[in-house]
């Protein structure tokens, strides 16, 4: 069994290093990939092609989470242009992100109250609309524009927007049950 465990995620599903992919062509790849390396298929095997297998299978798990996720895919890119997000360290804002922030917040806790599910999917599909702009944002700062210091605030910025859609899924849940 030949795997090169060295080579980006990118080569792995053998697509172009950018945001913007071909979604088929990774689910086919995905598919493909699984099929050969899957662990029942070396059950039969000794221990160390059935622990490669498994290794193989994990990293091909890995890589395909990472690249169909758009957020994920761009701090994965970030990465390999060497480019922390600082995701953890850097919390400054633009003061009108920031400011929007604090407005979701409010409607999320407004809506909450409410407890009206209709107006808390009405937010999260305009969440849905914001994460959708700044998905394509990032997209043409990493392939076009290649600023990574500004795809790196995107990242940030969707993290943001990521943990609203995860609150407001949160409150839709405490409204029903």
């Amino acid at each position: 069994m030949n795997f090169d465990f060295a080579q980006s995620h990118f080569a792995l599903f053998e697509l172009p290093t950018s945001f913007a992919l071909d979604r088929a062509r990774l689910d086919a790849r995905y598919k493909a990939l699984q099929t050969e390396y899957h662990p029942d298929r070396y059950a039969s095997h000794d221990d160390a092609t059935r622990r490669l297998s498994l290794q193989i299978a994990t990293r091909v798990n890995e890589a395909y989470q990472t690249l169909k996720s758009p957020l994920a895919r761009g701090r994965y890119l970030l990465t390999l242009a060497g480019v922390d997000t600082e995701e953890e360290t850097n919390t400054a804002m633009p003061m009108d992100f920031l400011m929007a922030q604090m407005e979701w917040r409010e409607a999320i806790g407004d809506t909450k109250a409410s407890r009206s599910v209709d107006a808390l999917e009405a937010l999260n599909r305009d969440l849905a609309q914001e994460t959708d702009a700044l998905t394509q944002e990032l997209g043409a700062l990493i392939d076009d524009d290649r600023d990574y210091p500004a795809a790196a605030m995107a990242v940030r910025k969707l993290r943001f927007l990521e943990k609203l859609h995860e609150e407001i899924g949160d409150a839709i849940e405490a409204v029903l049950f």
